[in-house]
Formats: C-alpha cells, structure tokens, sequence
C-alpha cells in the first residue's frame, strides 16, 4: 500500500481537535523554559549587579580580561585599580568579573 494512501487514512474529518491539547506542549515548553533557563540566568545577573555595586576601595577584584588587582578608587562608573606598585588602571564596573575580600598586600 503506498504512502499517500496510508496518510489518507489519518483521523476522520468529522472530528475536532481540541485547541488546549494542540496548545498544551507548547505552554508546557515554555514553562520548562523559563523555570531552568530565564530564572536562572535573572538570579545571576542580579547577584552580578549586587556584587558591582558593593565594590570598594581595598577590594581584590580580577577583571573579564584576566587583571588582578586591588581597588584605590571607586566613581560613578568605574574603579581606579592598582595591578603593581606604581601601576593603576581605570576599568569599567561592567568589566568587573570578580570582587574578592580586602586585600592584605
């Protein structure tokens, strides 16, 4: 019996299908969506922006480029940062990647 035959068998045409159940694996997709990924992701960058707005001066921080150093001054929009004695950097708060406890150097 050929293909096109066996497709035209499908469900009768009398029959309706109902909306919900053509809908429910789609709304059941974006449920598991939001819960594993967009969540997730919101609590991260929270926290993210927490610990940027936390940044003060005597902090260790490591920068999204691989810099280490300790804080010497916070602005508005970014740290004046000292990698080695006689060496400061301005950088970003948005380049911050991670903000350690004071230093002891």
């Amino acid at each position: 019996m050929p293909i096109y035959d066996i497709l035209l068998m499908g469900a009768p045409s009398g029959e309706q299908a109902n909306p919900l159940a053509m809908f429910l694996p789609l709304i059941l997709i974006f449920i598991v969506f939001y819960f594993f990924i967009i969540r997730p992701q919101k609590k991260k960058e929270d926290e993210r922006k927490k610990m940027i707005e936390a940044v003060e001066k005597g902090d260790k921080i490591v920068t999204i480029g691989g810099v280490h150093g300790t804080v010497t001054q916070v602005d508005e929009s970014s740290v004046l940062v000292q990698v080695d004695s006689g060496t400061k950097l301005r950088i970003e708060k948005s380049a911050l990647s991670n903000v350690g406890g004071k230093g002891k150097d």
